[in-house]
């Protein structure tokens, strides 16, 4: 699978979070049920400052790989936290800056990045475990572009 290694600055990102494992059987449930509440309940719509329309999947607090517990946020991109009043409705989570490897996926949005993920599993990457993250271009459910970030060393 093609990459390309890319640095990014710091991101501030606002959503909604939980944590699970790779390996629990409800991992996909915990996941698309936050995808579910994240649109269906109106916290997009509500996230102030987004800096773009794009939605992000990120997997960040890693007790240790790919095969251990990590917190889950379905967020936006926003050009600073929310306001302290506003700040028990919302996570915040800060990407960090560095190197990434950049994946970009098309396809069906859940299918192919699935896909994407089992790959990138398999691959003999440096990375972090400290964050990776998906960017959706757009919401075209069965035609997506899915950017995926894995954190580098």
């Amino acid at each position: 699978m093609k990459y390309e290694i890319v640095t990014l600055e710091e991101k501030i990102a606002v959503g909604i979070s939980a944590r699970t494992n790779n390996l629990s059987p409800d991992m996909g449930a915990v996941i698309g049920g936050l995808w579910n509440r994240f649109y269906n309940e109106g916290i997009y719509a509500s996230i102030p400052k987004k800096t773009n329309e794009k939605a992000l999947g990120i997997y960040t607090d890693f007790t240790a790989d790919e095969k251990a517990d990590y917190t889950t946020v379905v967020a936006c991109e926003t050009s600073e936290e929310p306001p302290q009043e506003m700040r028990g409705q919302y996570t915040v989570c800060r990407i960090p800056a560095g190197r990434y490897a950049r994946f970009i996926v098309h396809g069906d949005m859940v299918q192919a990045v699935a896909a994407a993920w089992q790959e990138i599993w398999q691959m003999d990457l440096p990375r972090t475990f400290r964050c990776d993250f998906e960017e959706y271009q757009n919401d075209c459910m069965d035609q997506a572009e899915i950017h995926i970030y894995v954190g580098l060393k």
